[in-house]
């Protein structure tokens, strides 16, 4: 009797996780999952979230391996469609796409378009030349000073908050850039004195090209990463923020965060429409 009453329990456990790692797949909207497919759009010029491989051209970077454990969870193909940052939410309006995973910064004002399902923090972070190291010992040396980003982000309104707070009758002069890779030309080119990208990004930059670089301070904000989902559909964002949490809870986010030198950046959970 104690046997039987084992073994009915252990089909019962098997049952409830079988059903807890169905939960996700069950979420997807009808066509999705009768496709087998979620078209993915992405903007490959940000690593390390996304970024083409110099040696073979391929996608690579964190927003790729999380999309094809994500895929992997949901029994699904993620297809990547390569686009510009401009095109990213015409298309997914359009439904060109399905959705977009692809580093974009959750904003308030994105919200009428998108449901953000939120995967990453980060915060927008100064950086200097290391060269000028000593003209920079905090970050009050930064007013009155030329600072880059790209004019596409929420980076010109950050900076400047942080500037009239910081910097009042000596504000710092904001340049707008095509984009963060333009951004750091300009400072070694010694255009501007200082720049700003997120911080999930500066250390693998920084890495990249050793000594060339210098953080100053901290971030200067708090954000949100998400994959941005079509408003109506509550399906497809509830099954990614259950293929997500399991991922989260069975290790393989934190190996890739860990993969990409992002563990500080890393969120406990699903969040759904975290940014301001």
């Amino acid at each position: 009797m104690v046997k039987r009453l084992i073994a009915i329990g252990l089909m019962s456990l098997s049952a409830t996780v079988a059903a807890a790692q169905d939960a996700p797949k069950a979420a997807l909207p009808p066509e999705i999952a009768k496709s087998g497919t979620i078209k993915v759009a992405i903007v490959p010029n940000y690593p390390p979230m996304e970024f083409k491989d110099p040696a073979t051209g391929q996608l690579t970077g964190f927003d790729v391996d999380l999309g094809d454990a994500l895929a992997k969870k949901l029994g699904v193909t993620f297809a990547w469609q390569e686009t510009s940052f401009d095109q990213m939410m015409p298309a997914l309006s359009t439904g060109r796409v399905d959705v977009i995973l692809s580093g974009m910064t959750d904003l308030a004002t994105r919200h009428e378009t998108a449901t953000f399902v939120d995967y990453l923090r980060s915060g927008p972070q100064f950086f200097v030349r290391k060269a000028r190291e000593g003209e920079f010992k905090d970050m009050a040396s930064l007013c009155g000073k030329k600072a880059g980003a790209s004019r596409r982000t929420s980076f010109p309104r950050e900076i400047a908050a942080w500037s009239e707070q910081n910097c009042k009758d000596n504000p710092v002069v904001f340049v707008g850039t095509e984009g963060s890779a333009d951004a750091r030309t300009q400072l070694k080119q010694g255009r501007i004195d200082a720049a700003v990208q997120g911080n999930e990004t500066l250390p693998y930059v920084m890495g990249l090209e050793p000594n060339t670089y210098m953080a100053l301070g901290a971030p200067i904000a708090l954000q949100y990463t998400g994959i941005a989902v079509p408003v109506k559909e509550a399906g497809l964002q509830q099954a990614l923020a259950g293929a997500l949490n399991a991922l989260i809870a069975d290790g393989t986010y934190k190996a890739l965060l860990e993969k990409w030198k992002l563990t500080e950046n890393g969120v406990d959970k699903a969040v759904i429409n975290g940014g301001k």
